[in-house]
């Protein structure tokens, strides 16, 4: 009953829109960045800019993308138009231009709504002046048919476009640039003897006004549309239509001109004309007989200030352009020619070629101003004419909004302080019922004018009463939107086809760049009038009375009931009433009783009056809220007695009691949270929440579907109470019986309740028994259970309580629902079975059958959330608690429930071997004895092994290590810096079936791994050597240390790809079997079936990226260089990093012995690094004892690499020797074949320690000396030379070094070169021996 905002459409793709229109200035930004002079000296993001007014004509905004001062200059730069309609807009600027056409949508709520999406984008051939006009064009039966758009450029040209861009007429009128388009449309008369105005647009020049008539033009353009259909149905050319037919005046006496105003035909009465007469012709003056009909202009800029311009009718021939050039019969053909080329008769050979000279330009009639308001200082910007041509609003630079009588031309109103102000205009007209009770004849339908201002620099909106009216609505709309007036209608009607025309357009609509968001004005009638002649203003002042009442806190209730009442009996218009009493039901302060009351009383008013004259809608409301009352009143009083009912149901609780009690300890010791008390399902159901929900039809009361919050606030308002024993069961149902609402609706209320009230359900175990009798109490009610029910059939009473129930997270209080609603059902059944066959016989029937299945299904939830709940230990990575239901299970799939236990498993940060030892344990306990209840223990490992127990087919061992494999190695992929992958192939081992460990290895590679793997060896080829953390997290995306440990994972993951492969042969693929009761899961495939539906890998391409693999792992691991992929030859580099599957040409034959040499240059070098680390560990036992494997390792890629592996072994005896670990190099010594070589390396080695303990250490002993000098002269010669500082550790015990001789003596043979120097050695050490 004021005025508000409403929103009717919403624009889509604004970015794409800017994106478009801007390119130049995106792709050039220095462009965007140039100011002026005045620019640089005022901050005007917020004020605007002041250089130039006439550019904001259409104001500013922003993308729905970009916040609204940030992109606010770019749609003030555009023009700006919306059709009339409201189903097309234009944004253009400078050459392009974008068309927004409506489309309908439904969106989330189901409600249609409108939307403005892009439908053309384009560039036009001349950059665009600020003129822009859309014009709707009527069908042959009056309603809207298609869009035209009118679009003047700054050439003086006028061109015409359809929605889709295609170009129908262009014509120079003149050849200064385009200042305004506006555009007039026909209206109905409102009176009669009111004179017929015309129609057409008017086209503003800086020294020149064009109008063009409407039908004419509507004419012209209509054929040409049909023509261009024609000619690109045809594939023609488009024929050239005539110049258009127009007026053209010349202003004079105006300095500037920057916008116009067409008001139309008017007629002047005799007074004005003899005053007219006099001023213009003087004491002399002769006046005509009857006034001429004469166009009025007025036009806004400077010098003066406003000028009025009189155009007398009939005195200036309409200029036709060249056609008036032509005689008469030659216009004839001319047109019938060009006509024929429209339909199609023109043939190709008679088409006329197109004009390259300018076309002539007509002069203008000069039209003098008649007269003005002048003022030197003020200039004009902007006139917007009202509905009624009778008013016109005008802005001006000084931040003026001033209204004039366009009649009399003088200004009747001003306001100030509304810079950059937008104008529109709303008429709207009186109610039909409003005056039609008048004693006399009904008298006209009153139309009241408001105009409009938004004020960007303050973001407000405001309506005011036109002529001196009151402002009747202020809205706060933000800074940069856009007021949208077109100002006129559809184009092509007249007095004929308006009749019985209803064209329903939006009058003015704001637009929000930032939401999006097009909203129209809406203003009540009644807001034009004054207080003493309307009884709905004096209603709607009641209204706000009741309104400020309503909103005080510290009102008495008392003291509230009776002015309340007062105000609504005084109220005489209906729909004021109904307003009023509804403000009062939504009231949250107002007691239950105060609003008992005045319903009554209101009620009674109504029913005392003339029935006829009793309007039914709020006679229906008053006795529908009152029966609401009532029932709220009812209940509330009953719920303050208390009654108790119980049912023997003991037997069925104690054999899920001890998973209650667990699951209760779990779910009570949770993490606190914030809630707030009146979201509390505690809190009292206040009054209005309760009608708010309720419905009265007639006898019959509903529950309005909402939120479950609202159905668990209501469910615990009407069955709570007696859940807890604090209501009387029976006389509860038996009110709510009375009321007429329906079983169905009070089930779904108490089963919501009951399922998100879990926790208080848990602690009351009382309230299971009173369930049950709640339960059996609706299930008698009448409509409950057919009484046709057939007992092999499904029930949908009973069916509607599974459906809740499996459909619940809360597990505890779904199982114990389904508990109570079995016994229930099976008590039904028997009862049942017991009338119809009077039988002794049990009954079976498949209602029964369905909830043993249910039951079953809910205990197995149970457990599992049970398990779920089980928080992480301290510094593992937690996340919320998982909540499952079985309808949540049964559309997961079949691999549902192992997915839930491995991420349970991910949370608990179990070991593998930690995970394999409970579920050893769990076939342990089958194979032995029957499971007891496991879960009367505590701890993770019995819920653990009682949920495998009660899933024995869905978390079989296989399945549970292939989902926690994956689970690890999805984490992994979002955190690659944990050493989750390493877990993830730990637990890939463990699967023991070939089958599922080659699938899940295949799915692992070709999705997570060869990625980063391919991404490790490119840059490491690139670095030529173990790179730098900053590299590796560049390139890969994680540290060095992490893509250590990923690479040798990747090692693991391909030699259990290899195994897996070599033994998918051996054994049978393993059958998939699921739990009987959840047979019925629907849903994506398992990962085990996924598995097993993946390809075979072909084994040497496995092998292939094994080799480059373990390369990668040992460069990385001790740091050396190399580039790995230049260990290879061509074909071997191209088969890396395919698909496994696939057959690749491999490597064949004997290598290139060149990179056999770099190859074994590369193991040699990982056998002196892994050496270097053994020392290290003996030296330092803190550090650990060092891997082991690498050696063998080192031998088996010489074998795939073509090494010989004699040189490997001899290379690392050496090595061994070096270091001074002679046991282990006596160890590997077994091993060598060529001993020969060996010998003669190992006697160096031997020389060297010798030399050290001679020659270079330094306190030489005086025994040391004379054994130096006792030597013979060769092998003192040969000693002198060897170099002591090659050995990793020289200082080695002496009788180390007399064991290498002996070792070296028995594999040198006699016939050796050397032999008698090894001789000569360890008779040296034997002396020294002696010596020490």
């Amino acid at each position: 009953m004021s005025c508000c905002l409403l929103e009717f459409c919403r624009v889509q793709e604004l970015k794409a829109v800017r994106e478009f229109l801007f390119q130049n200035q995106q792709n050039n930004p220095s462009l965007g960045d140039k100011k002026t002079e005045n620019e640089l000296a005022w901050d005007d993001s917020d004020w605007g800019s002041w250089d130039n007014p006439e550019a904001k004509e259409d104001g500013s905004g922003t993308t729905t993308e970009d916040s609204a001062a940030g992109s606010a200059p770019w749609l003030q730069d555009c023009v700006v138009s919306l059709s009339p309609c409201s189903d097309l807009m234009v944004v253009a600027k400078d050459h392009k231009a974008v068309f927004l056409s409506a489309k309908w949508r439904t969106d989330d709520g189901g409600r249609e709504e409108m939307t403005l999406a892009v439908s053309w984008s384009g560039t036009l051939i001349l950059t665009l002046s600020v003129g822009l006009c859309v014009c709707v064009f009527r069908s042959s039966t009056g309603r809207p048919d298609w869009t035209c758009i009118v679009v003047g450029f700054s050439s003086g040209y006028v061109r015409f476009y359809t929605e889709s861009g295609v170009l129908l007429l262009a014509q120079l009128l003149n050849e200064d640039p385009v200042l305004r388009l506006k555009c007039r449309t026909y209206e109905i008369p409102r009176h009669p003897g009111v004179t017929e105005q015309l129609s057409g647009p008017g086209i503003l020049y800086p020294a020149a006004l064009v109008t063009i008539d409407g039908f004419s033009l509507f004419q012209s353009l209509r054929a040409c549309r049909n023509q261009v259909a024609r000619a690109a149905a045809a594939g023609s050319e488009v024929v050239h239509p005539p110049p258009l037919a127009y007026k053209k005046w010349g202003l004079q006496d105006m300095d500037t001109i920057v916008d116009h105003s067409s008001v139309g035909i008017m007629t002047l009465c005799v007074f004005d004309q003899m005053k007219n007469a006099s001023i213009l012709g003087g004491f002399h003056a002769s006046v005509k007989g009857s006034p001429p009909a004469m166009s009025q202009y007025i036009t806004v800029g400077g010098g003066p200030y406003t000028g009025f311009y009189y155009a007398i009718e009939g005195s200036s021939q309409p200029l036709l352009s060249h056609v008036a050039l032509a005689v008469a019969s030659k216009l004839t053909s001319a047109l019938f020619s060009a006509a024929s080329g429209w339909l199609g008769w023109k043939k190709q050979s008679e088409e006329e070629p197109t004009q390259k000279q300018k076309p002539k330009v007509e002069p203008a009639t000069p039209l003098a101003v008649r007269f003005g308001l002048p003022d030197s200082r003020r200039h004009g910007e902007f006139i917007c004419l009202s509905p009624c041509n009778t008013l016109a609003g005008v802005t001006d630079d000084f931040g003026r909004v001033t209204l004039l009588d366009v009649g009399r031309g003088i200004a009747i109103r001003m306001w100030k302080g509304y810079r950059d102000a937008q104008l529109g205009w709303v008429q709207v007209s009186e109610g039909r019922g409003e005056r039609e009770s008048s004693p006399s004849a009904p008298l006209p339908r009153r139309h009241a004018q408001f105009l409009v201002i938004y004020a960007p620099r303050r973001g407000i909106l405001e309506v005011w009463g036109t002529q001196q009216g009151p402002r009747v609505g202020a809205f706060t709309v933000g800074k940069h939107c856009r007021l949208l007036y077109a100002g006129y209608r559809l184009m092509g009607v007249n007095s004929v086809t308006s009749q019985g025309w209803l064209l329903h357009t939006q009058q003015v609509c704001l637009f929000d760049p930032a939401t999006g968001v097009l909203r129209t004005v809406t203003v009540p009638f009644h807001l034009a009038l004054s207080d003493k002649k309307s009884e709905r203003a004096k209603d709607m002042h009641l209204l706000k009375r009741l309104t400020t009442l309503l909103k005080s806190r510290e009102v008495e209730p008392d003291i509230l009931e009776s002015e309340a009442q007062s105000v609504l009996l005084d109220i005489k218009h209906p729909a004021v009433k109904k307003q009023a009493l509804e403000s009062l039901l939504a009231n949250k302060n107002a007691p239950v009783s105060c609003l008992t009351n005045i319903t009554r009383v209101l009620l009674a008013s109504l029913k005392g009056q003339d029935p006829e004259a009793v309007d039914e809608g709020l006679f229906q409301l008053c006795s529908s809220q009152l029966k609401l009352l009532q029932l709220y009143t009812d209940i509330q009083q009953l719920h303050s007695t208390g009654e108790t009912e119980v049912a023997g149901i003991e037997e069925e609780l104690a054999r899920v009691s001890p998973t209650l009690q667990r699951y209760a300890e779990l779910t009570s010791g949770s993490r606190p949270s914030v809630s707030f008390a009146l979201d509390s399902p505690d809190a009292s159901l206040p009054v209005r929440g309760f009608l708010s929900q309720m419905e009265c039809e007639g006898e019959e009361i509903r529950v309005v579907p909402g939120p479950n919050a609202d159905w668990t606030q209501l469910g615990s308002f009407l069955f709570w109470g007696c859940l807890t024993g604090q209501s009387p069961l029976q006389k509860v149902c038996n009110t709510l019986q009375k009321t007429g609402i329906s079983p169905q609706q009070l089930l779904s209320l108490l089963l919501s309740v009951w399922l998100h009230r879990e926790k208080e359900v848990l602690k009351k175990t009382e309230a299971v028994r009173h369930l049950h009798t709640l339960l059996t109490a609706l299930s008698s009610m009448k409509g409950a259970v057919e009484e046709s029910w057939d007992m092999q059939c499904v029930s949908p009473w009973w069916q509607q309580v599974r459906s809740a129930c499996v459909q619940s997270h809360s597990s505890a209080a779904a199982l114990l629902a389904a508990i109570v609603a079995h016994r229930a059902a099976k008590a039904n059944i028997t009862i049942l079975a017991e009338t119809k066959f009077q039988s002794e016989w049990e009954a079976v029937s498949l209602e029964l059958e369905q909830w043993a299945v249910c039951v079953r299904q809910l205990e197995d939830v149970l457990s599992l959330q049970t398990l779920l709940c089980v928080p992480p230990p301290q510094g593992t990575p937690g996340s919320a608690t998982p909540h499952c239901s079985v309808k949540a299970l049964l559309e997961g799939g079949r691999g549902g429930i192992a997915d839930s236990v491995a991420k349970w498993v991910f949370r608990q940060d179990l070991a593998p071997e930690r995970l394999k030892d409970m579920l050893q344990r769990r076939g342990e306990a089958e194979s032995t004895e029957q499971p007891s209840q496991p879960e009367q223990g505590k701890g993770e490992k019995k819920l653990l092994v009682s949920v495998c127990q009660r899933f024995p087919d869905s978390l079989s061992p296989d399945l549970l290590f292939a989902h926690c494999c994956w689970e690890y190695v999805v984490q992994w992929n979002k955190d690659p810096e944990v050493g989750y992958l390493c877990w993830a192939v730990e637990h890939l081992k463990l699967v023991s079936s070939p089958h599922i460990q080659l699938g899940i290895s295949s799915m692992m590679w070709n999705t997570f791994i060869v990625k980063c793997f391919s991404a490790a060896a490119f840059l490491i080829e690139k670095v030529g050597k173990a790179p730098k953390d900053r590299l590796c997290r560049r390139d890969v995306g994680m540290g060095d240390c992490a893509m250590t440990s990923f690479l040798g994972s990747c090692v693991q993951l391909l030699q259990i790809l290899m195994e897996a492969d070599s033994g998918v042969e051996e054994v049978t693929p393993p059958e998939l079997c699921v739990e009987e009761v959840w047979g019925g899961a629907e849903g994506p495939a398992s990962l085990a079936e996924l598995a097993l539906e993946q390809k075979g890998v072909h084994y040497p391409l496995v092998q292939h990226h094994y080799l480059l693999a373990s390369l990668l792992h040992t460069a990385m691991t001790f740091s050396l260089r190399v580039k790995p992929l230049s260990l290879f030859d061509s074909k071997g580099k191209n088969a890396f990093f395919r698909e496994l599957s696939s057959i690749q040409l491999m490597p064949s034959g004997d290598m290139d012995p060149g990179l056999v040499s770099l190859r074994q240059e590369f193991l040699l070098r990982v056998l002196t690094g892994w050496v270097t680390t053994q020392r290290v560990a003996v030296e330092g036992p803190g550090s650990g004892s060092g891997d082991k494997t690498w050696p063998s390792l080192c031998l088996d890629l010489g074998l795939l690499l073509q090494v010989n592996p004699d040189i490997l072994r001899r290379h690392l005896v050496c090595e061994l020797y070096n270091q001074g670990l002679d046991p282990r190099a006596e160890q590997v010594m077994f091993e060598v074949e060529d001993k020969d070589v060996l010998g003669s390396q190992l006697l160096v080695l031997t020389g060297q320690r010798l030399s050290y303990s001679l020659l270079h250490t330094q306190t030489q002993t005086r025994p040391a000396m004379e054994l130096l000098a006792r030597l013979p002269p060769t092998l003192c010669t040969w000693l002198k030379a060897m170099d002591p500082s090659e050995l990793g550790c020289p200082s080695v015990p002496l009788s180390q070094t007399s064991r290498l001789v002996s070792r070296l003596i028995e594999i040198l043979p006699e016939n050796h070169g050397q032999y008698s120097l090894a001789l000569h050695l360890l008779e040296a050490v034997e002396d020294l021996q002696r010596e020490d």
